[in-house]
């Protein structure tokens, strides 16, 4: 086997669950080889450095050998080399930790302390320790 379809490798390589994502993916141009958006058709040998960009970072994968068939993960690494650079990796990781702190108002269940700074605006905090009197005693 000198050469395969793209889209049957990156799902044979456990990159994407389905062989139609693989393609559908293909197909929005996120999957390059050389910076150039490929077909799902395109046919790739050993050594081709593939690009695959899953927002908000782009994955490189290099091609040590030719599958057709699925595989079990562990022999996943027999078949393509990660490459993705290291600061890739680092924007992930900053997306991540920002995702807590940029919490955008209104998208999703409040935290524990948007809760409690709600709970201190709408409760008054403090109870009347007298009573009112409505009943007229002077009549």
């Amino acid at each position: 086997m000198e050469e395969v379809r793209v889209d049957k490798w990156l799902w044979a390589t456990r990159i994407f669950k389905t062989r139609t994502i693989a393609a559908e993916a293909c197909k929005k141009n996120r999957v390059m080889i050389g910076n150039v958006n490929i077909k799902p058709s395109r046919m790739i040998k050993v050594g081709d450095i593939i690009q695959v960009r899953k927002p908000p970072i782009t994955f490189s994968f290099k091609v040590l050998a030719l599958t057709e068939r699925r595989m079990g993960a562990k022999l996943v690494p027999e078949y393509m080399e990660n490459v993705t650079t290291p600061d890739q990796y680092e924007i992930l990781e900053m997306n991540r930790l920002s995702g807590f702190i940029d919490r955008a108002k209104g998208l999703g269940r409040p935290t524990k302390k948007d809760r409690r700074e709600l709970e201190g605006f709408t409760d008054p905090g403090f109870d009347f320790d007298f009573d009112f009197d409505f009943s007229s005693d002077d009549e």
